[in-house]
């Protein structure tokens, strides 16, 4: 029995198939890539001999994972790949994952949480998970969020494709001109929009003190699909102005649950790296 399990390529402590494995990350590799690619590329990255690497390349192929280009003789990923993912992606219900997971998460940090989604009045909140301490306020399910002095709004402002936003932005733009100090924060003109976009995309998240809510402090980090687009905005809300500090448990709890919910990490290249290894490590 032994041997017939290390012929096959099983081995025992993870219940897995090791020849698989490394065939899988063989294709892994090759969708990081975004491009066609040579053999010998293939074998560096993955750490195999050209041969094994080509044995693995030659069953794709014929399973239709994996197309071989005529003349340059690179790999790319195939139709069935391309068949694998849109199944995948049309399974993928990011309001409802994050529905269900968004108590667990409520739970660790102690904090009020909302789940948003984009609607024909702006971010509209469709969950609302409170904790054994709740925080007291007005909103509740139903409730539109604005764009600019929201947590949850300016986290669709940085990842929302501007067609759907572009009519409330412009409006809340005009307010802003009319009453400057209505956003401290924030300079009334489309450099000082972009200005915002930018400092939320690095950050990964967005915050907003206590001027929209009196009181109250949040934190919003987006769901996002496959094109780096905002299905839904997770936030977090209490009164402890130390929760919406870069670094602090709440901020670091709520991006890892936002990226295991999304399909793209959002942020620097550096945030990218702690997204990526907080969604792998949820403890």
């Amino acid at each position: 029995m032994t041997n017939n399990r290390r012929e096959s390529g099983e081995t025992e402590p993870s219940g897995g198939i090791q020849s698989l494995d490394a065939a899988l990350r063989l294709l892994q590799a090759m969708a990081r890539y975004g491009r066609a690619v040579s053999l010998s590329e293939i074998a560096r990255d993955c750490d195999m001999p050209l041969s094994k690497a080509h044995r693995y390349l030659a069953s794709f192929i014929h399973a239709g994972l994996v197309a071989q280009a005529g003349r340059s003789g690179k790999y790319d990923l195939g139709t069935g790949a391309l068949q694998l993912g849109l199944a995948a992606l049309a399974r993928h219900d990011f309001v409802n994952r994050a529905a269900e997971d968004l108590p667990e998460l409520c739970a660790e940090t102690g904090l009020t949480g909302l789940l948003s989604v984009w609607g024909n009045q702006g971010a509209t909140v469709v969950r609302w998970e409170r904790t054994a301490s709740p925080t007291i306020t007005s909103m509740g399910l139903g409730t539109t969020l604005p764009l600019l002095n929201s947590a949850t709004g300016r986290a669709f402002l940085a990842w929302a494709p501007l067609g759907p936003i572009r009519p409330m932005l412009d409006a809340e733009l005009r307010r802003a001109k009319r009453n400057p100090d209505l956003i401290a924060d924030l300079t009334a003109t489309a450099q000082g929009v972009a200005a915002l976009q930018e400092k939320v995309r690095q950050a990964g998240y967005a915050t907003i003190d206590g001027r929209f809510i009196p009181g109250l402090v949040a934190i919003a980090a987006p769901v996002l699909d496959w094109q780096n687009e905002a299905q839904a905005v997770v936030t977090l809300i209490g009164t402890d102005a130390n929760i919406i500090r870069p670094g602090s448990d709440a901020v670091e709890k709520l991006v890892a649950f936002a990226a295991r919910q999304s399909l793209v990490e959002t942020g620097t290249d550096e945030g990218k790296k702690r997204q990526l290894q907080a969604a792998r490590d949820p403890g």
